[in-house]
């Protein structure tokens, strides 16, 4: 069985092994990593031998751990970076290769449905229903989206809600909130099985799943880079940020919303969050803090998009896809029953 993982920030990773009577055996770890002392290699190799091979990448990753000594040094290499390979070569954990994508932009729908999508297709896709899918946001109407764990009173300005009519909405991810109008931003929904980031940490996840769109963004001229744990930055400033959640059914999503022409002020009226950290600075400094990509590349949003879409589609091979008035149906179903109601809205009051 061979396995082969690139963590993001280190070296490739190859492990090859044989499982004989439920344990892992013939354990080999290859690959172009730097690893002193010599000696370092085989107790890594022995700590791996003899595990079930039922063992969670997380136990692998504890039982290498048990072996280094305080005097080893690893570049390029770490014990959650050999656990994913050795996951991969049992099959347990896949690869970008092993997806069959499809790739899709819109409906242009309200941000409520969209939301509700984030539920449903995921859904759909545990189900055998669809296949996996980048998917890019279009929407009919302003919205701050907060995260599922924040607090409506420490996110919101009702007054500036209702001054510029933006809507709130509450996603099924974690993260924190996001001010959307038509065409002020790039959203994307990425929903794949949880076996593509098996042993992984959260704060590995997000650069991984996201390393597409940093190629994609260096090809418009945004030379971005990672911010743990999920902000996405340039040197002219932030971009915008991620958010994901991992389903029982073993289905993820994964979404990104970078601001593309944000209005700011408008932003800062609507949204609480932040105002303590720059009180003392002023709003013009505030505004500062979400540089959009208009500024950056000097091309329209549609453009860009377009980069996004292709990029994606070559990389991963995908097939166009589609969102049908069955699956609006059903999301709409949903946003009635639960993301429209107050009992989700206001959870966290």
């Amino acid at each position: 069985m061979h396995g082969e993982y690139k963590e993001p920030g280190h070296k490739l990773v190859v492990v090859d092994l044989e499982v004989q009577d439920g344990v892992l055996t013939d354990v080999q770890i290859a690959g172009d990593f730097f690893l002193e002392p010599d000696d370092a290699l085989p107790r890594i190799t022995e700590a791996i031998e003899g595990l079930p091979q039922e063992t969670a990448a997380a136990d692998i990753a504890a039982a290498i751990t048990t072996v280094l000594k305080p005097t080893d040094e690893l570049f390029g290499l770490s014990p959650q970076g050999i656990a994913t390979a050795v996951r991969r070569a049992l099959g347990k954990s896949i690869d970008w290769d092993d997806i069959d994508f499809e790739v899709i932009h819109g409906p242009v729908v309200s941000p409520m449905l969209n939301v509700a999508m984030d539920e449903t297709l995921v859904e759909d896709v545990a189900a055998g229903r669809r296949k996996p899918f980048m998917r890019i946001w279009e929407w009919d109407s302003p919205c701050v989206v907060i995260g599922s764990f924040q607090s409506v009173s420490n996110e919101i300005d009702w007054d500036g809600m209702n001054k510029h009519g933006v809507t709130l909405c509450r996603r099924v991810t974690g993260g924190g909130a996001m001010f959307m109008e038509a065409g002020n931003c790039i959203t994307y929904s990425l929903v794949v099985p949880t076996a593509l980031v098996d042993g992984m940490s959260f704060r590995d996840s997000y650069p991984f799943l996201d390393e597409w769109v940093m190629e994609a963004l260096e090809k418009v001229g945004v030379r971005a880079t990672y911010v743990p744990l999920n902000d996405i930055a340039s040197e002219q400033g932030k971009i915008g940020g991620a958010a994901q959640k991992h389903f029982a059914s073993g289905v993820m999503v994964h979404h990104v919303t970078m601001s593309y022409d944000i209005d700011a002020e408008k932003m800062m009226d609507c949204i609480r969050i932040g105002k303590e950290k720059v009180r003392d600075k002023g709003l013009r400094s505030a505004v500062k803090r979400v540089d959009p990509m208009k500024s950056q590349t000097g091309m329209a949003r549609g453009d860009i998009i377009d980069v996004f879409l292709d990029h994606f589609a070559t990389k991963f091979n995908a097939k166009p896809g589609e969102i049908t008035e069955a699956h609006l149906e059903v999301a709409q179903a949903r946003r009635e029953s639960k993301f429209d109601t107050d009992e989700w809205k206001f959870r966290l009051p």
